[in-house]
């Protein structure tokens, strides 16, 4: 196994003295695992770093063992981490991929759509620019995982208009007109989702409870349920910041 590839950095564990096991997500190849020999030293810590963007060589003799990974760095994120809020989202989108994808599996879109929130975050950390761009990557994660929201028309009547909600149940829309009695049993569903543009914060915190819903009942279990935490602190500091 021979893989020279671009990849964003989605986690790092330590391994051994001195030696690190990353996680990247490439454009072709998905997640792809690797162990970086003095990964913890002096010289290699700025680099890897969630978020950041390498060039990345893989070396295995075989496809099941863990490839020797080397790395040289293309973009640096790294003066974000520095910041609440932009660290928060870096640590939070980094972490799902990193939990969430199987390894080897191409997502190529996630890969794009990965690099456009991490962008976004670092033109605009004050986080109005890139909230929203978070709710659609969390939505894309569970689509391309085959726990895609069907927001196209309403689940009781079949109706594309004046869809206000969605099941917690199915993960269908419902429109406003057949809530009914159950409308304290749904979830709010703002626009922005439907339609694209801008959102205020409001649909912004419901489209993240919207997700959070079946990232936590779908994706995140067991082992991975910790993750979860990243997100917590997140949208904490999000609720800070609109008080």
């Amino acid at each position: 196994m021979h893989l020279v590839t671009s990849a964003l950095i989605c986690a790092v564990r330590p391994h051994g003295e001195h030696g690190a096991i990353v996680r990247a997500l490439t454009p072709r190849d998905g997640i792809q695992p690797g162990y970086v020999r003095g990964g913890r030293s002096r010289r290699l810590r700025p680099v890897l770093l969630p978020g950041n963007l390498i060039q990345a060589e893989y070396r295995a003799r075989t496809d099941e063992q863990l490839a020797q990974l080397s790395v040289e760095l293309s973009h640096s994120r790294a003066p974000l981490l520095g910041e609440a809020l932009p660290a928060a989202a870096i640590d939070w989108a980094c972490a799902l991929t990193a939990a969430t994808l199987p390894e080897a599996q191409p997502y190529p879109h996630l890969y794009q759509a990965l690099e456009g929130v991490l962008s976004a975050v670092e033109a605009a950390p004050s986080a109005k620019g890139w909230a929203a761009a978070l709710v659609r990557y969390e939505l894309l994660i569970l689509s391309e995982l085959g726990f895609g929201l069907d927001l196209s028309e309403c689940a009781a009547t079949g109706a594309r208009t004046n869809l206000a909600y969605v099941s917690p149940k199915s993960g269908r829309a419902v429109s406003g007109e057949a809530a009914g009695e159950y409308i304290d049993r749904l979830l709010p569903l703002p626009s922005f989702l439907l339609g694209g543009g801008s959102a205020d914060w409001e649909d912004v915190f419901a489209g993240l409870r919207i997700t959070g819903h079946f990232l936590a009942r779908d994706l995140l279990i067991e082992r991975q349920a910790d993750v979860l935490a990243a997100r917590e602190r997140l949208v904490e500091r999000l609720r800070r910041i609109t008080r």
